[in-house]
Parts: C-alpha cells; structure tokens; sequence
C-alpha cells in the first residue's frame, strides 16, 4: 500500500468539475491511501468526499513566507507519497513540484506540465475544455477515466429537510444573480424581470429563491427572490448543493453555483458573457445548459424564459 497525493485547490466551480477525475484517481489506486491537498474553503467539504483518506490543508500562504513553505513541504514528505497528481496545474503547483520532485516524470508527478502532448504548447493545450485536459492528463497517467467527463458532485450534499421547512420550500426554483465584484462581465442585470415573468406564466405556483454567498447577502436584498439563509448566515457549500439538488430549475451566472448544478445533474441554465464559452469550462451536461450573448445587457429576460421551457416543462 502506498500513499497518493492529488492537488486541488479551488475555486468552487474547480472543485465541482475536478469530482470525477479525484474519483477516477482513488478507483484506480483501490489499495492505495489518496490524500487532497486543498485550501481552507474546502478543507472540511472534501472531508465528506467517500473516496479520499484524508486531507490537507494549503493555507497557500505567499511563497516568500519561507516558515510556513518550510512545514508545508516538511508535512508533505512524511507521507512519502509514490505519485502526485497536479489537478490545479499552477504555477504555484509547479513550484511546489520543483521543490519536492524536480526531476519527476509523468509516472510520479502528473500535471499538464509532465503529460503535455508533444508539439503541443501549455497555451494551445489550455484552449482545450477542462474535463478534456483533465481526461488526457490521466490518460497519459495509466488512468482508466470512467468518470472524468461526468462528474458527480452528489456525495457533498446533506440533508437540508429543516431548512426547508422553516422556508416552505417544496417546488422552488432558484436563481444565482451574484458575482465576484472584479468579474462584473459575468452579471446577467435582468434577474428581476426574469423572477416577474415566472411569477405571471406560473400563477405563483412556484417560490423563486436564491441563497446569496456571506458577502452577496446585503445585495440579495435587491432581489425580489426569497432569501434563503441558515439561522442568518449564508449556507455552507454542502447545504448548498442540497438546496441545488432539490430544486425544480436553477437559473445562474457562470459561477461557482452554476458549476455546481451542473454537476449534480439538476436541470438549469448558466448565462455567459464574452469573457469565456460553456464549451471551455465544460459546463453543459444532459440537464444543464447555457446561453452565451457577446453582451449580457442585451439578453433579454424574455430569451432566458423561453430558454427555461425548453429545457424542463414546468
């Protein structure tokens, strides 16, 4: 038995993609110990993940604090670990590669750096969709992929039955309005005539919610949606993807949320601006889909309902 280290630091939407391929890992070394190396947002989700013995946590502190680099690198070679698999593929990754197996090939280290096809450069290869890059990197690696390209992202959802008692929640459907406020680009600004049109087509037949993150809370206000919160405080990401996994529809921003229903296989679409394509962040799947307009601001609400019946018949 050895023990197997997989990196993967964040963010949300990341960690909800990288499902299968951490699966494939773990299913592919059934007698090995696997081990994440994660940072503080997911420290305790990846504790539930059933295939992973254990994790570790990056604080990913600047790589000038030389003390704390010192007993990062000195927790990480008690494990003697026989192969690393990289799925941050960061040039803090690769730092850290440098430090603890510089020489490493691909049948100790695995990361687009080590797998990267011949002739083929990091830039050209990253034009590539994430679960692709994800499934040659493995591949490359000896790794059966029977679920690379289909994540599951179920096993971080927990029982959210008393949250939705206190909000009466039995058909909802939700909407994620929200984005960081450096990616403004990817805020679809209709939500509330969206929520109208709902409301009017269905009679009121179903409550529209939304589950703002702990800084989206004060701009929840601004939505005519009901605001979904535990005692208070925005939900943790596992009550989240419980919230996400009982819905009828989820309607969202390409963010971490968006991601993640997708990845649970609920039914929803994600609204995409200019700044990337669904195809590139692999974001479609069976139930999930997206609208891509050069300019957000002219997506009309209208569009994004017709897309809605599309998709599920209410």
């Amino acid at each position: 038995m050895s023990n197997i280290l997989i990196i993967k630091h964040g963010s949300l939407g990341d960690i909800a993609q990288a499902s299968g391929a951490i699966q494939d890992i773990c299913e592919n070394h059934e007698n090995d110990d696997v081990y994440l190396l994660t940072t503080k947002p997911y420290f305790d989700l990846f504790k539930k993940n059933p295939f992973l013995k254990g994790v570790i946590l990056d604080k990913r502190l600047p790589r000038y604090n030389l003390i704390y680099l010192y007993f990062l690198m000195r927790e990480l070679k008690k494990y003697s670990f026989s192969k690393v698999y990289d799925l941050q593929n960061s040039s803090r990754t690769a730092f850290y590669k440098r430090i603890l197996s510089p020489k490493a090939s691909k049948e100790i280290w695995s990361s687009t750096e080590t797998t990267l096809p011949e002739g083929t450069t990091k830039q050209d290869f990253d034009k590539d969709s994430v679960l692709s890059r994800f499934d040659y990197q493995l591949k490359s690696s000896g790794i059966d992929t029977n679920h690379t390209m289909k994540p599951d992202f179920s096993w971080s959802t927990v029982d959210i039955s008393e949250i939705k008692k206190n909000y009466e929640l039995d058909k909802y459907i939700i909407l994620f309005p929200f984005c960081s406020p450096h990616l403004t680009s990817k805020k679809w600004p209709y939500y509330n005539d969206l929520i109208s049109i709902i409301n009017q087509k269905f009679e009121n037949k179903f409550k529209v919610v939304t589950a703002p993150g702990p800084d989206e809370i004060e701009d929840a206000k601004n939505i005519n949606a009901l605001c979904v919160l535990d005692n208070g405080k925005a939900l943790n990401i596992s009550q989240l993807s419980g919230l996400i996994k009982d819905s009828l529809f989820v309607v969202a921003n390409d963010t971490g949320p968006a991601h993640m229903t997708a990845h649970l296989g609920s039914k929803g679409i994600a609204l995409f601006g200019s700044h990337t394509t669904p195809f590139k962040v692999s974001i479609e799947r069976e139930n999930f889909k997206a609208i891509q307009a050069p300019d957000l601001s002219k997506l009309s609400a209208e569009k994004v309902f017709e897309r809605m019946s599309q998709i599920f018949k209410f």
